[in-house]
């Protein structure tokens, strides 16, 4: 069996026809604007916004890269002359800009940048980034919310750090994960839809009928704009992110959070609960938190992992009991902010984790004794963001940082295996248990990059034996997600510009993999 592009008529969805995607790069100056133009995928209309008019040089790179990408500029860039604060002034004046724009996506800097360097008498980390860089993003994601409040429009956000190394690419520089496995099915079999926003987490659920509900916002003042979405072994789905806090002192606190929904329809999300963070003792290190990655082992026992400030991984777990434990410290290789955690074959739990200096990954597993055990002999190198779990135990997808070819490794076996090279950018989401012709088949999808979606299946537990790769048609620029009920009806949704849900079911059709229409879930 080969690994081969399918691209015959009929396996192909239609896409619903629907407006351009919007984007609104928002930095202090035109030099940190024009590295964020370069970020924006084709066919994407590009609006900058900067705080000040900046040196002339900044200025002509700016207009360097927006005539790199093709003239996609709704206007020229448009200078506010503020300081770039979170005061009212700053906010206000970023929120008229946006209700000019009405951006689908937002792109701005890194509201805690990364630390160079620490002064332990002093207890003060340094930056290699001004100032302006966090004092920017945090008002821009304050007027994110409140154009998002006053509106009802989701609006994505996303949060990039500068870039440090060439070696890793733009990509690089994404301070939270683009969100994978979004769509949930719940022990009832209506689905639930989860989009991290400006605002807060928003929900779309089906009724009793099937018909859905929706938008709905989670309440979670200061939540950041990622989003890691969990099935615990019911299948009921969890939610992890990051929060940011004000605090009297003038610093910031950064926490982990979770969630959890046990039953689909309004208001069925749990408080957000604080989880903390490693280094939650000093605000200052504290900030630096990575995003969360979590998995549950075969007994139920529920793990989750950050990159702490030190760059190494740290962890903390929640036994069936329902007691969280306190935070622990694996130490090791320094990493980036990409971790991936996964359930093993036998039962475990397994974390991976990028490298920070070089191309390459480290992976935690516990031993008999519960022990962690470090190995950095991995034989691949994931593109920065790509690391995602696998339909299966104990198997990880990325995209090669070489090549960007799909792959899965194996813990299992020890071995990366290839799984086909369609056109596109980011992580996978997945499905297992999608039965064609008596067999059960795993699925794949992610963005492509011309602004719509791919879908990829191989047999489940087999992604040896060759990866089917075929156009889904969904209109996004985020990763697709798919969902098997407990009926096996298999549905693939998407985000759309203006952040409608958009839904399409598979048609039966023997030895197929199709999708009919794409529809707005709408009541």
């Amino acid at each position: 069996m080969t690994r081969r592009t399918d691209r015959r008529a009929g396996a192909v969805a239609d896409s619903p026809q629907g407006r351009g995607h919007t984007v609104a790069v928002v930095a202090p100056e035109p030099a940190d604007a024009a590295r964020l133009v370069e970020l924006q995928p084709p066919g994407a209309e590009i609006a900058v916004v900067c705080l000040r008019a900046g040196a002339k040089d900044g200025r002509a790179a700016l207009d360097q890269a927006l005539t790199a990408s093709g003239g996609r500029a709704v206007a020229g860039p448009r200078v506010l002359g503020v300081d770039g604060t979170d005061d009212p002034t700053t906010v206000a004046a970023l929120l008229d800009a946006l209700g000019d724009i009405a951006p689908d996506r937002l792109h701005t800097l890194d509201p805690d940048p990364v630390h160079s360097s620490f002064d332990k008498a002093t207890g003060t980390p340094a930056y290699d980034v001004p100032p302006a860089h966090a004092e920017t993003a945090a008002g821009v994601l304050a007027a994110a919310r409140a154009w998002q409040t006053e509106t009802g429009r989701p609006l994505s956000v996303d949060c990039h750090r500068a870039l440090s190394d060439p070696r890793f690419g733009l990509d690089a520089c994404r301070r939270y994960p683009a969100p994978v496995n979004w769509l949930s099915a719940g022990f009832d079999g209506r689905l639930t839809a989860f989009l991290p926003t400006a605002a807060g987490v928003v929900r779309n659920w089906q009724d009793v009928q099937g018909r859905w509900s929706g938008p709905e916002v989670a309440e979670g003042p200061g939540l950041l704009p990622g989003l890691l979405v969990l099935p615990d072994p019911r299948g009921f789905p969890h939610l992890f992110a990051l929060r940011r806090t004000p605090r009297g002192d003038g610093g910031v606190d950064v926490e982990v959070v979770h969630a959890a929904q046990y039953r689909t329809g309004p208001g069925s999300l749990t408080p957000w609960h604080s989880l903390g963070g490693p280094n939650a003792a000093d605000w200052r290190r504290g900030r630096a938190v990575g995003f969360p990655a979590a998995a549950f082992d075969g007994a139920g026992t529920l793990f989750v992992f950050v990159r702490n400030f030190g760059h190494s991984i740290s962890w903390r777990c929640r036994p069936a009991d329902g007691r969280w434990m306190a935070w622990q410290h694996l130490g090791g290789a320094r990493v980036a902010d990409d971790l991936v955690a996964v359930t093993a074959p036998h039962g475990g739990v397994e974390v991976y984790g990028r490298l920070r200096d070089t191309a390459g990954v480290v992976r935690w597993s516990p031993g008999h004794d519960g022990t962690w055990t470090e190995d950095r002999t991995l034989p691949f190198a994931p593109r920065p963001g790509t690391l995602a779990p696998a339909p299966e135990p104990g198997l990880v997808l990325f995209r090669d940082l070489h090549t960007g070819e799909a792959a899965a490794w194996s813990s299992a076996a020890r071995t990366t295996l290839p799984l086909g090279a369609p056109e596109g950018t980011g992580p996978f989401a997945t499905a297992r248990g999608v039965d064609l012709d008596g067999w059960s088949y795993s699925v794949l999808l992610t963005s492509g990059t011309d602004g719509t979606g791919r879908v990829g299946a191989y047999p489940e537990g087999r992604p040896d034996t060759g990866t089917w790769w075929q156009d889904l048609g969904a209109p996004t620029h985020t990763t697709p997600a798919a969902t098997v009920t407990r009926t096996g009806r298999l549905t693939a949704a998407a985000w759309a510009p203006g952040g409608e849900l958009v839904l399409a079911h598979r048609e039966e059709r023997p030895g197929a993999l199709a999708f009919g229409a794409w529809r707005p879930a709408r009541g």
